[in-house]
């Protein structure tokens, strides 16, 4: 590993990520279905109000105007209090993952939602919808450039074994670098982030709203209701050379 980290830069950058997140497109009463009596609805959205955390606040308000609390934690803080194991993190630290473009969100969402959340529970041969949200998401931090590094290093890229990568996050936030930049493999031209500072992310704002459609060993992609934005073959999923 210390021969992997000798031989990185910096990339310094200033720029928005996209950050694809699980939503539904029409907003439900999460209270509704346990009491049909209205006046127990509004009860329970009072105990909800007194006990969520408070809306976040910019320590730099002049620079970052405070953000509407559902779109902070949704877009941002999630990962970072809701910690689970993931490529680069064993489960003990939250990292968040975003991406350089919407349409890279959607290859590398898609690969999870259907090899972890459909297979998982046995539906991936069942027709699926699932709704998902993107969210802009501003990022000012200097990474770790992991990208010229891969070839030498493809463990980072391994399609099911996270042992390596997770080292190397455990050392990332040991030592409290703020994140890294890497390729995207369920889309090669694209590249992905992976974040351990939320410090360093600001300014969520809405991007899409989407819908995956599974049909016929294939994930298809509206932004608009009725019309495919993208369609994504299942077994392409994986990556060259069966690394994802």
């Amino acid at each position: 590993m210390n021969r992997l980290f000798a031989g990185l830069a910096l990339a310094d950058v200033h720029r928005d990520i996209a950050r694809n997140i699980v939503s539904l497109r029409e907003s439900q009463d999460l209270f509704d279905d346990l009491t049909d009596d209205p006046s127990d609805w509004l009860l329970a959205q009072k105990i909800e109000d007194q006990v969520k955390p408070p809306p976040y606040r910019s320590s730099t308000p002049v620079i970052h105007r405070p953000f509407e609390d559902a779109e902070w934690f949704n877009a941002i803080a999630w990962p970072f209090t809701n910690r689970q194991a993931s490529r680069f993190s064993d489960g003990t630290y939250g990292v968040w993952y975003g991406s350089d473009t919407v349409e890279t969100s959607v290859f590398e969402s898609a690969y999870h939602w259907y090899h972890g959340l459909l297979s998982d529970a046995g539906f991936e041969n069942e027709p699926v919808i699932g709704e998902r949200k993107v969210y802009w998401v501003a990022c000012d931090a200097a990474l770790l450039d992991f990208r010229r590094v891969t070839d030498e290093h493809p463990g980072l890229l391994h399609r099911t074994d996270y042992t390596y990568p997770r080292s190397v996050g455990a050392r990332i936030h040991r030592e409290g670098h703020p994140g890294l930049l890497i390729p995207s493999v369920r889309r090669p031209e694209g590249e992905n982030y992976a974040l351990f500072n939320p410090a360093v992310l600001s300014n969520p704002r809405h991007n899409c709203q989407l819908s995956y459609r599974l049909e016929a060993g294939r994930i298809r992609v509206q932004k608009k209701p009725g019309t495919t934005w993208l369609s994504l073959e299942v077994a392409g999923l994986s990556g060259p050379n069966g690394m994802a």
